[in-house]
C-alpha cells in the first residue's frame, strides 16, 4: 500500500465513532467505539486507572484510518486476565524496567476478538509496524496483544511477535431449539444434575431478562452493588466506576443484556452480557445474597437459553472456571502476542512460553475428556 501516514491519538473519543467503527465493524461489540468511549466516559480508564488510552492509528490516502490498534499505556499488570506478572519480576530484578508497557486489548475483557481493526486488510502489516515503532520511540519494554483471535494471530507471528496459548471454556450451540435438546446431547446423569441444580436455584425466585430501555437506574443501582461485591472479593476494588454502567445501556441499547434473579420483587442477584453478532457474551456478575447454584443459573444456564433464542453460536462466560465443564461448557484454546524487542527477554519469555504451551496442551485434552456429552 501506499500514502499511509501513523499517528498516536490522545483516546477513542478523539477518533470520529463512525470511523472507529468503520475499521472495528459490528461482531464483537468489546472493541467498538461504544464500549471504548463508555469506559472512558466514565472514568474507568485514563486517569489513575494505569490503563491510559492511546490509540494507534493508520490514515490511508484519503484521510481516514484504514487500520487501528486499541491501545493503553499501562503502568501495571491488572485488569487484563492474561499474566505476564513473573516477567515482569524477572526483568526489574535484571535492571530493566517492564512498566509502562503497552496493552492491545479491550479493557478488563478476557474475550477473544480482533485486535487489528481493519478497513483495509492490507494495512495489517502497517499497523503492527506501528505498534512496534511506538515501543521503540517511547523506549518501553514491551508490547501485547491480548486475547487475538486466532485468525489475526499468523499476522502477528509474521511479525516475530511471541505467541501464548491459553485456555477458556465456551458453550458451542449444535444447532439446538431449546435447552432441553442441549440436554440430551449430555449423558443421563449429567443432565439430571442440572435440572436438580436448575430448580434448586429458582426456588422461590423470579428470573427476568433485560435489554435496553427496560434497564433503568433501579437495575443497574441493584447491578452495582452485585458488581461490587465480587469486585472487592476478586481484585480487592472494582475496576469499572458506577457511571460505565448506564453509559453502556445507553449506547449498546439492545446488544445489552442483564439477567436478574428477584426475590419478592426485589433483585438479589444478577449477570451482565453482550450480545454480538454470532456470541453471547458473560461478563459481570454479583449477588447480595447466597443461593446455592444461583451463580450457575443465571451465568450459564440462562445464557444457554438466551443464545439459543437468539439463534447464537456459543456463549462465552469469560475467564477460568473448570466448574463451568458439568455445565457443557468446552475447553477451547485463547491466544497473545507478544512484543519483547531486548533479544535476551525476549530469549527467556519464548523459552517460558513453548514450556507452558506443552502444559496447556495437555491440560487441555485431559479435561476434554471430561465434558458431559454423551460419548459414542
Amino acid at each position: 500500500m501506499t500514502s499511509l501516514t501513523a499517528r498516536l491519538v490522545p483516546g477513542v473519543s478523539a477518533i470520529p465513532a463512525e470511523q472507529w467503527d468503520a475499521c472495528a465493524g459490528s461482531a464483537n461489540p468489546f472493541v467498538g467505539y461504544a464500549f471504548l468511549t463508555a469506559l472512558e466516559e466514565s472514568g474507568s480508564v485514563g486517569g489513575r486507572s494505569g490503563w491510559q488510552p492511546v490509540p494507534i492509528v493508520v490514515d490511508g490516502a484519503d484521510g481516514a484510518p484504514v487500520a487501528i490498534a486499541p491501545a493503553y499505556a499501562k503502568g501495571h499488570s491488572q485488569g487484563e486476565y492474561v499474566f505476564d506478572h513473573g516477567w515482569a519480576d524477572a526483568w526489574e530484578r535484571a535492571g530493566g524496567r517492564y512498566y509502562p508497557k503497552l496493552q492491545v486489548a479491550a479493557p478488563f475483557t478476557p474475550v477473544p476478538g480482533p485486535r487489528l481493526l481493519l478497513r483495509d486488510p492490507d494495512a495489517a502489516a502497517a499497523l503492527i509496524g506501528a505498534i512496534q515503532a511506538v515501543v521503540a520511540q517511547h523506549e518501553l519494554s514491551s508490547a501485547h496483544a491480548t486475547f487475538v483471535t486466532p485468525e489475526q494471530l499468523p499476522l502477528f507471528a509474521a511479525a516475530g511477535w511471541l505467541v501464548r496459548e491459553g485456555t477458556q471454556f465456551h458453550w458451542q450451540n449444535d444447532g439446538y431449539a431449546t435447552f432441553d435438546d442441549f440436554l440430551a446431547a449430555l449423558a443421563s446423569r449429567k443432565r439430571k444434575a442440572i435440572r436438580k441444580e436448575r430448580a434448586a436455584a429458582v426456588a422461590g425466585l423470579t428470573i427476568r431478562h433485560l435489554t435496553g430501555a427496560s434497564i433503568g437506574e433501579r437495575e443497574w443501582d441493584a447491578f452495582w452493588q452485585f458488581y461490587q461485591d465480587t469486585g472487592s472479593r476478586k481484585w480487592g476494588q472494582p475496576y469499572l466506576t458506577r457511571s460505565f454502567f448506564p453509559l453502556l445501556g445507553e449506547a449498546l441499547g439492545e446488544r445489552v443484556l442483564l439477567i436478574l434473579a428477584e426475590r419478592d420483587g426485589v433483585p438479589i442477584a444478577g449477570a451482565l452480557n453482550l450480545i454480538g453478532d454470532d456470541a453471547l457474551y458473560g461478563r459481570y456478575w454479583g449477588a447480595t445474597e447466597e443461593v446455592p447454584f444461583l451463580h450457575f443459573e443465571l451465568c450459564y444456564y440462562q445464557a444457554i437459553d438466551a443464545a439459543i433464542e437468539r439463534g447464537l453460536a456459543r456463549v462465552e462466560a469469560g475467564a477460568q472456571g473448570e466448574h463451568k465443564l458439568a455445565r457443557g461448557y468446552v475447553p477451547v484454546s485463547t491466544w497473545s502476542a507478544h512484543y519483547i524487542p531486548d533479544p535476551n527477554f525476549r530469549r527467556a519469555v519464548a523459552d517460558f512460553l513453548e514450556q507452558e504451551r506443552v502444559a496447556v496442551e495437555g491440560e487441555q485434552a485431559f479435561l476434554g475428556e471430561l465434558t458431559p456429552f454423551r460419548r459414542g
